[in-house]
Formats: structure tokens, C-alpha cells, sequence
């Protein structure tokens, strides 16, 4: 018996002597490369391998710290930091380096990442796994340390795939919910609840009878037209315009004048053919134009152009997130949307809808036009009901320069899709958050810091200097040393001389003012030099191809 039990030792033994002579065969006769493969044999072992390396004490550990807003951000913003490089910016694994290594950057969305408990997620952050390239983020004097490797696995269950369940629940309850308003979600969300009362989208569209200091000049001042503020039924805007909007039935319609913010004065507001596409096809009377078909469906949720009647005024939570009745009745991942689970292409449409020029791909829908994506809803294919305007190359229009970058502003998108950013797969929500911050913009960060998480000096991103002062060649703390002087400069047009930044983060080069009289951004900020001196200063930038000069 025991000889045969010997035998059948052997036999096994030998067996995988052949295979690994026969793998070994193989690999030398075609090399090893980090690009390639593992098997499917490799990465069973290598995660059995992995697993059973992990202490029971450690493997059993729980998180002590709970999911809040507050820690989630912290989190995300250290896995930027640390850990996107290689497992990409949402987790899924895939970066340029994550891709290259052997064996590869695991998604860590997949069930094979978030069916480990958080000990064992824990322990591998802290401990790293050998023979990989995940490194050991682990400082024995450093407790914080510690903390944020808690941190780090609540951000990692938070990025974790829905399960076939959870979308079958998301698309029924796409069909059957309705839309509650904001104030609903305010009693589990009250810290983002009360961030977002205070930001432009809480508060693009109110009505002067609820917010008394809504009316930002003195009405009697107004030269051009005489309304009072009686007959103001919403006040639009607050940053860089104001407008007003009279009611006359169910419908409003705007005041012919309209109020500078930036420079303080009235202007007379009225679009002209030749401006918006949709301006031939109503009358050039601003009381025969009516906000529903040109303005409101953006500035709501859920606006219905047979009733006309809105489930809620301004950019509330539902706009982004979905009808949230069953989620607030009980709340799971299944009965609400999030953008930030979606592919980039849908989770940036969530923005795109409203920051864009456009129009349906349907005209005249009902015998009207609208400016805005009529049908559409997030989760959806912003494509089957928006196209974005067209452009010609070389050709300046009302809504783009000649090298396609936006002439005017509500064009984000426009400009965005366009760039190597989108391209990438970042996301609007990268940067901005619209739950409020207290940064301009509601950015994330302080503006150069944000950028610089993905783009800092000698980067595989760039700049491909050793510090931004080289890659500048401005003092550090100017104006011109901000990323977004010289990559989003200010020459998209919101009202008269007042201008918002573009999007395509192209750097625009004075060669460009002169060839297509695009705006560039060193002659927009040396308002005293010429496009031939900006041209001769960059022809001396040692890290500048002269390629890209002219």
C-alpha cells in the first residue's frame, strides 16, 4: 500500500517536473516580458499564494473608520496620490504602468479585490505583495500611516462594481421611482446637503419672494426697460450676469435687460440672429420667446414641456443622481445613480447635458425649439437626443474660434471632449466636486495643487521639467506661474468684455493670434508686448519644440 501511495507521489512529482520544463521551455525560447499575460493557473496561484500569507489576526481586523463624506475624500485624494499611478484614477487597473507590470495591476472593483475582508485588504496596503509591484505602505513610527490605509480600503469598497442584482434593481427603478427633491436627501446626506444649498447650481433660479436679496442691483437704476420687482417671478444667475424672468400664464419670459456682475452696469439682453441657432425660429420679441423651450430644462429637474411644470427649480440632487424615491424609502446602490460608477463617456454626459451648445437631435419637437437635450436623463445615451454644434476648421463662428476651442461660454463640453484629458478618461468630477467646496469653481482643490496631482514636475504626464518654475518661466506664486494662465485661459466669452476659461487645455500659441486671431495667453496677460516678442521668448525655451511655436 505504502509502495503504491509512493508511486502515485512520484508520478505527480514528475508531472509537474514536465510541465515546468515544458513552461520553462517556452519561456526561453520566446523571452519574458512584463507585457505579457499571466496564465490563468498563474493567477490562481499567485492569489491563493497572496491569501495564505496573511495572518488570521490581521485577515479578521475590522475598519475603524465608518464611510463619511469627510474620510472618503481623504482617502480618494491619497489614493491619487499613491496608488492611481498604477490602478488607475477610479481602480479599474488600467494605466500605462498598471498594464506593463507582471503580474498586472488588479481591477479593484472586481469581486476578486472586494470579496476579501477588510483585514486582508488592509494588510495587503500596509505589507504589499512580493514578487509584484505593489509596495509596502508601511512607516511602524508613523500612525497615520495606519489611518490611512483604513481610509484607503473604504474608498476600495466604495469604487466596487454593482453586482448583476444591484443593476437589475437600478434599471427597474429607473422605470417605476419618482423624483422627491433634494430636501429628502438631506437627512443621511446633510453634510453634502448643506455644502450644496450654498453652491451656483442650489442657486441658479429663485424666486425674489423667497430670497429677498436674490435682486443684485437697484432696480430703478435700470436705463433701458422699467420692471419692478413685482413683476420679477425668478432672478437668473448671480456670478456673472443676472437676468430676470417675467411670468405671464405658465409660462416666463426674460427682461430685455439684463445686469453685468463683473462691471456693475446694465446691458441690454436680447439675441439677435446670427447668435444662437434657435433665435430665427421665434419671434424678436423677448415676451413671445418663453424660458421653457430655451432655458429652463437645464435649470431644473425634471422639466415637463406638456405640463411645464418642474419636480424641482435649480440643479438638485436628482438632476445627477436619478428619481429617488425608492432609494429614499430604502436606501441601497441599486435604486439610486451615481456618475462616479459609471464609464467615462456617460459619467461626463451627466455634466455635458447642460454645459454645452447643442441642440436636440429632433427639431421642432411639439412645434418648439429647445436648447437643451429634451428626453434625457442621466444614464442614458446623451447622444440618441444631443448634438453637440458643429464646427468648421479655419471658420469663426458665434460659437467657436477657427481651431474649434469655444468662443462663448456654457461650451465646457464642447471644448472638453475635444481634449487628451477626456481622451484619458478624466471625468468633470475629477476636478470639480458640485456638492460645494470652499474653491473657486467648487474645484477640489486649490487649483495648482489639483493639477499637479496628475501633471507634477518630471511626470510621465508632464511637465518634462525638473520644477514648474522651468516649465513656466514665471516666479512661483505669479499669476503666470498657474497652470491655468497658460492651459485654460480666459477667451470664451459670457457677457461683453467679462470671459470664462476654456476647457481643451491646449496651450494656444501667439503664432495662432496671428494666423487665426485666436486669443492666446501670453499676449492676453502682456497686454503690452506683441505676438512676435511672446513668439521670440518661447524660440528660447530650451524644453519647447520649436515645432510648437509657431
Amino acid at each position: 500500500m505504502n509502495m503504491k501511495r509512493w508511486n502515485a507521489v512520484l508520478l505527480v512529482l514528475v508531472a509537474i517536473a514536465i510541465i515546468a520544463v515544458i513552461y520553462g521551455a517556452k519561456v526561453i525560447r520566446r523571452g519574458f516580458s512584463a507585457a505579457d499575460q499571466p496564465t490563468s493557473l498563474e493567477r490562481v496561484l499567485s492569489r491563493t499564494v497572496r491569501n495564505l500569507g496573511i495572518p488570521s489576526s490581521a485577515r479578521n481586523e475590522k475598519n475603524p473608520w465608518t464611510a463619511r463624506p469627510e474620510a472618503l475624500q481623504e482617502a480618494r485624494e491619497n489614493f491619487a496620490n499613491r496608488c492611481a499611478i498604477c490602478h488607475g484614477k477610479d481602480g479599474n487597473g488600467q494605466s500605462e504602468i498598471g498594464q506593463n507590470l507582471y503580474p498586472k495591476a488588479p481591477d479593484l472593483r472586481l469581486p476578486a479585490t472586494q470579496n476579501l475582508t477588510d483585514g486582508e485588504i488592509h494588510y495587503i496596503i500596509r505589507n504589499g505583495v512580493r514578487l509584484t509591484g505593489m509596495p509596502a505602505w508601511k512607516n511602524p513610527h508613523m500612525e497615520q500611516d495606519n489611518n490611512n490605509a483604513w481610509k484607503l480600503v473604504l474608498f476600495i469598497r466604495s469604487i466596487s462594481q454593482l453586482t448583476p442584482q444591484e443593476k437589475s434593481q437600478q434599471d427597474t427603478t429607473a422605470k417605476s421611482a419618482h423624483y422627491v427633491g433634494s430636501a429628502a436627501c438631506q437627512k443621511c446626506h446633510a453634510q453634502i446637503y448643506e455644502y450644496w444649498k450654498k453652491t451656483p447650481m442650489a442657486n441658479v433660479v429663485r424666486d425674489p419672494r423667497e430670497h429677498p436679496d436674490a435682486i443684485t442691483p437697484d432696480l430703478a437704476t435700470n436705463p433701458l426697460t422699467k420692471f419692478t420687482k413685482d413683476q420679477v417671478a425668478f432672478v437668473y444667475g448671480s456670478v456673472w450676469k443676472q437676468r430676470y424672468f417675467t411670468k405671464i400664464g405658465d409660462d416666463y419670459f426674460p427682461e430685455p435687460a439684463q445686469w453685468d456682475v463683473t462691471n456693475h452696469v446694465w446691458r441690454p439682453y436680447f439675441v439677435a440672429n446670427g447668435a444662437d441657432w434657435w433665435a430665427p425660429f421665434y419671434p424678436p420679441d423677448n415676451m413671445k420667446r418663453p424660458t421653457g423651450p430655451t432655458c429652463d430644462g437645464c435649470h431644473s429637474v425634471d422639466y415637463n414641456i406638456q405640463t411645464k411644470k418642474v419636480a424641482e427649480w435649480n440643479v438638485g440632487c436628482e438632476r445627477c443622481h436619478g428619481p429617488g424615491s425608492a432609494h429614499v424609502e430604502h436606501a441601497t446602490r441599486g435604486n439610486i445613480l451615481n456618475p462616479a460608477r459609471m464609464d467615462y463617456v456617460h459619467a461626463n454626459d451627466t455634466c455635458i447635458q447642460c454645459h454645452s451648445q447643442g441642440r436636440p437631435l429632433t427639431n421642432p419637437i411639439g412645434g418648439k425649439y429647445y436648447d437643451w437635450p429634451v428626453g434625457y436623463h442621466v444614464g442614458l445615451n446623451l447622444r440618441d437626443y444631443w448634438q453637440l454644434e458643429e464646427h468648421t476648421l479655419g471658420e469663426l463662428s458665434f460659437t467657436h474660434f477657427q481651431d474649434g476651442t469655444a468662443h462663448k461660454n456654457r461650451m465646457q463640453g464642447n471644448d472638453f471632449v475635444q481634449s487628451v484629458m477626456y481622451r484619458r478618461g478624466v471625468t468633470c468630477f475629477d476636478c470639480h466636486d458640485v456638492h460645494g467646496t470652499d474653491n473657486y469653481a467648487q474645484l477640489r482643490k486649490p487649483v495648482n495643487q489639483l493639477c499637479l496631482e496628475c501633471h507634477g514636475p518630471d511626470s510621465r504626464n508632464g511637465p518634462r521639467t525638473a520644477t514648474l518654475t522651468e516649465h513656466t518661466h514665471h516666479k512661483d506664486g505669479s499669476a503666470g506661474s498657474q497652470c491655468i494662465a497658460c492651459h485654460m485661459p480666459k477667451i470664451e466669452t459670457t457677457i461683453a468684455d467679462v470671459k470664462v476659461r476654456a476647457h481643451t487645455f491646449a496651450f494656444i500659441t501667439p503664432a495662432m493670434t496671428d494666423k487665426y486671431k485666436i486669443p492666446n495667453p501670453c499676449t492676453s496677460c502682456h497686454k503690452d508686448k506683441t505676438t512676435a516678442w511672446a513668439t521670440e521668448a518661447l524660440r528660447h525655451w530650451p524644453e519647447r519644440s520649436p515645432w510648437r511655436v509657431d
